[in-house]
């Protein structure tokens, strides 16, 4: 088994970690056997956030018995020191638990520190020392903030996107962290659903000081990586010529469906339009053709131009620009679809 040592933490995970983003889609029943199995198959490692509905409700109840075992990171939102303590509180409830091992801030537009004007630096800190939290931790999209948390020596991991599609600036990234033993939490190691070779993803992976998280919601989905247990998948030349292969086709200005652009005013669910071009590629067309999602890509047409998206979203894409040619593209593939 392949394990990390995540920076001054000094806990060791597995490099098969759980994000359970995706549990909220399932009901309690298969959460609980996912999870179960998850902890049973080896893995140590439990990733969840506060705004992912019922997600820490359905780690509490499947994991509670083996709190001891594993370890927990959750997250907040707030912006306010209010509203940390509430999430807080409402996270240790539903996790049933009486500390969480990495207790991150998630995605915030800047980098909090102690006596700043938020207060949530101070709360964390506030947090730690009644036990209620035992390491610091941040999440990000935006480099800079990532890059600015991880020289502050305030934080003790940083979670941020990173795969095979990556570029130098975020490999540079993860050299930072390892020099200022941060733990790198990796998210979005599949791109968002965009990478479809587990395999092939592991073993880049493989090759940095990095913690993955797998968002996972079906079993096939687990038992592949259960499968990486016993057996991780190592770089070879074939996985890496189809990796180069993999990021000609991907590279550049995608949008990664992160969602920081949402909400729209007009109605639009840009972190899915705008990349549907690489899903009618990359996944089962069939849904993606389906009435409602032809409603959804329609609904392009009244975006007007406010720019808000372009704004908020943090890899700094021209959104209108690539919903317009999305959704170009998506009318071509619609038309050729029906013809045949």
């Amino acid at each position: 088994m392949d394990t990390i040592r995540l920076g001054k933490t000094n806990l060791v995970v597995s490099k098969n970690g759980f994000g359970a983003l995706p549990v909220q889609r399932v009901d309690m029943e298969e959460a609980r056997r996912l999870l179960r199995k998850a902890y049973e198959g080896g893995i140590n490692y439990f990733d969840t956030a506060r705004v992912y509905s019922d997600s820490e409700e359905k780690i509490g109840a499947s994991l509670h018995d083996v709190r001891d075992k594993i370890i927990i990171s959750t997250k907040t939102m707030s912006t306010t020191v209010e509203g940390f303590w509430k999430d807080l509180h409402t996270s240790l409830s539903l996790l049933k638990t009486d500390y969480i091992d990495i207790y991150q801030l998630h995605n915030p537009p800047f980098c909090p520190r102690p006596g700043d004007e938020s207060g949530l630096y101070d709360a964390l800190m506030e947090a730690k020392e009644k036990g209620m939290i035992r390491h610091i931790g941040i999440t990000n999209h935006r480099l800079k903030v990532a890059e600015e948390a991880t020289i502050s020596g305030l934080y003790e991991t940083l979670q941020f996107p990173f795969s095979y599609l990556a570029g130098e600036k975020e490999e540079n990234l993860v050299r930072l962290c390892e020099e200022n033993d941060v733990g790198f939490i990796c998210m979005k190691a599949l791109a968002g659903g965009l990478i479809t070779n587990s395999k092939a993803a592991y073993a880049f992976l493989a090759q940095y000081p990095v913690a993955p998280i797998w968002g996972i919601q079906r079993e096939s989905e687990l038992d592949e990586f259960l499968s990486y247990q016993d057996a991780p998948p190592a770089m070879t030349d074939e996985i890496m010529a189809f990796i180069q292969k993999e990021r000609k086709e991907l590279q550049g200005d995608f949008c990664r469906g992160c969602g920081y652009c949402m909400p729209c005013p007009m109605g639009i669910e840009i972190n899915t339009c705008a990349r549907m071009s690489l899903l009618l590629r990359r996944s089962p067309t069939a849904g993606h053709l389906s009435p409602e999602s032809q409603l959804m890509m329609e609904q392009i047409d009244s975006c007007v131009q406010c720019n808000q998206c372009m704004t908020r979203c943090p890899y700094g894409l021209d959104t209108p620009t690539l919903l317009r040619k999305n959704l170009a593209d998506y009318r071509e593939f619609l038309k050729n679809h029906n013809k045949s």
